[in-house]
């Protein structure tokens, strides 16, 4: 592991240096991120797949001092490069993909047009790709004993590293921040969209144990009955109940003690930015009224790691670009305090 015992994390960050400016390199970093480039499913706003980069920009302006987890950074953090072919491959297919959904949503039949038949088909192949691509990387990477962490793009992005979690550790369960429930089979026919992520996590993972999902406020009734008839395997704290019984009452501590109670003792946390209030995220693919301010998504992060349950892995996903760097700090900040937890949780 790096020695940062002589770095100072006073100095202005070197932009030839790692994430947050640190002088690491993958070989002697405890956590490495995966860049993650893809956007080919969004069915609203795009700009995620420049996300990692303008994340790393912003990374050099973050203080590396959190009086929670004080040295937590000197274990080491780094953030490969994003895979050009990756992001030329999803530029490619997310035109493809908005042809297919102006096509659909004009209420267009696909079995008749050969061409939208092909486009869907490549897409859908696009997926898989991604998928087993991710997995890959991620697999190699802890079987080196390396902390992993992936950076989208979408929220379809972590599927494969799920699945390597799941080989890794065995059962585990997650800790779904996000507006959307994500529990859509094929969305608007993409096997690996944004929107079905944690219904193909929860399909194709024997050992995803337990689904909690958190801040939901957009949701449709297949998914409602989805989560009623899942034998509470997927619990789901959404935002206008949270909120109703913070009115009438709870605390916020109490929620988040009650929250973490539903986990299994190894938890992967699901973060889609847009869990969070859009002041915060104004250019997320798929913005939603509502949502947490960034200390109540933090406090129920501490309550997790106060617990003693152990924190495996973590995706951050949704974080839009725009002219301005606000989404990237915010984003770049998300993913500092996760990297501390990840590393804390593994210490």
């Amino acid at each position: 592991m790096v020695d940062l015992s002589t770095y100072d994390p006073n100095s202005v960050s070197n932009p030839n240096n790692n994430v947050f400016g640190l002088p690491t390199t993958e070989d002697n970093a405890r956590l490495v991120i995966l860049p993650v480039p893809w956007e080919v499913t969004v069915s609203y706003g795009a700009g995620t797949a420049r996300a990692p980069e303008a994340i790393l920009k912003a990374s050099y302006q973050v203080d590396l001092f959190d009086p929670e987890m004080p040295d937590a950074w000197k274990q080491g953090f780094f953030m490969r490069q994003a895979d050009r072919k990756i992001l030329m491959k999803s530029d490619y297919l997310r035109k493809e993909a908005e042809l297919y959904i102006d096509y659909i949503s004009k209420g267009e039949d696909v079995n008749a047009n050969q061409f939208m038949c092909k486009t869907l088909k490549e897409v859908n192949e696009g997926g898989v790709f991604l998928t087993e691509w991710i997995h890959e990387q991620s697999r190699a990477l802890l079987e080196q004993d390396k902390l992993v962490a992936v950076l989208g793009g979408d929220h379809s992005v972590p599927l494969g590293y799920m699945k390597a979690i799941g080989e890794k550790y065995g059962d585990f369960g997650i800790l779904q921040i996000d507006a959307h429930c994500d529990l859509r089979e094929a969305y608007e026919g993409f096997r690996h969209s944004h929107a079905s992520i944690l219904y193909n996590a929860l399909k194709e993972i024997p050992q995803l144990k337990q689904l909690v999902q958190v801040g939901v406020r957009d949701y449709s009734q297949v998914e409602w009955d989805y989560i009623k008839n899942s034998n509470y395997k997927v619990v789901s704290y959404f935002d206008r109940e949270i909120k109703e019984r913070q009115f009438g009452g709870d605390t916020w501590k109490h929620l988040a003690d009650e929250i973490v109670s539903k986990l299994p003792d190894q938890v992967y946390i699901s973060f889609d930015i847009d869990g969070l209030d859009r002041k915060l995220c104004p250019h997320t693919g798929t913005p939603v009224p509502g949502g947490f301010e960034l200390e109540e998504v933090f406090f129920l992060f501490r309550t997790l790691l106060a617990s003693g349950k152990k924190i495996i892995g973590f995706d951050l996903c949704e974080v839009g670009v725009s002219d301005s760097d606000w989404n990237a700090n915010v984003g770049a900040r998300v993913l500092f305090k996760l990297c501390n937890l990840l590393v804390t949780s593994n210490s």
